[in-house]
């Protein structure tokens, strides 16, 4: 695979960003069903039992043996083209294996994957993942300013470029005080304060549960969706295929 930088690097990051622009966020690759990238909750923004077994994302982790954190490929290219840098660290996508691949300078322990999940969550990155039940193998940590797929919610108003978490953000009103944490960890500005308070836009909120953690009160809260909206990934990447071509007209 052949590796750009410099100039090359910097025209490429150009011609995507002109790409998206021009394509309105890739609406034809990232709105058809199932979508590529689904959301998981941030460990401890849901209650245990709602956990769903594809929602766990240290569970992803089990039966690994080798860690991979690499940099974000979407942070790199909005910084060849963004005057304005991105704050969030550039190595934040995480690969695991349950071969054992050979090491190499991006290599990790589990230990060290597991504490470098609760690290993202803490600064406040959205954790996404293949849209896939089983055979996942990466964790992407992403910011609504430079994501690709976030990016199609945050700069496009694309609000079903990626499958939901089947958790929704509420806001206690007897509990808010207004201190605007939710409204700054929110990477696709889903929360807003109104009246002092903060308010939960819902068709917006992704239910990523940035929210709850960094909330001092405990006002906001993710709570499961109900029944009916609840939308299981593909069990598999073949039932994703399968699933995907039928939604294009392609079966």
């Amino acid at each position: 695979m052949h590796r750009l930088d410099g100039e090359d690097a910097h025209q490429f990051a150009h011609l995507v960003e002109h790409y998206m622009e021009q394509t309105r966020g890739l609406a034809g690759i990232m709105q058809p069903d199932p979508n590529i990238h689904r959301v998981v909750p941030v460990s401890g923004a849901t209650k245990q039992e709602w956990i769903l077994p594809y929602d766990d994302v240290k569970a992803f982790l089990e039966g690994a043996n080798s860690f991979h954190l690499i940099d974000c490929v979407c942070r790199k290219q909005h910084n060849l083209v963004s005057e304005e840098q991105c704050a969030f660290p550039m190595p934040t996508c995480l690969n695991f294996s349950i071969s054992e691949r050979p090491e190499s300078p991006s290599t990790i322990t589990r230990a060290e994957a597991l504490a470098f999940l609760d690290s993202v969550e803490e600064i406040g990155l959205v954790h996404t993942v293949s849209n896939v039940g089983k055979g996942i193998s990466y964790v992407c940590n992403c910011c609504g300013c430079c994501c690709g797929i976030l990016r199609g919610i945050t700069d496009f108003g694309l609000t079903d470029s990626v499958a939901q978490a089947n958790y929704h953000a509420t806001i206690a009103e007897d509990r808010c005080t207004g201190c605007g944490r939710c409204v700054k960890r929110c990477q696709v500005a889903a929360v807003r304060l109104s009246a002092g308070l903060a308010v939960v836009d819902a068709e917006q909120c992704i239910g990523c549960g940035l929210c709850v953690t960094a909330c001092p009160t405990k006002a906001a809260t993710l709570q499961l969706k109900p029944e009916d909206k609840i939308v299981p990934p593909p069990m598999d990447m073949g039932e994703w295929v399968t699933r995907r071509k039928r939604s294009r007209g392609l079966s």
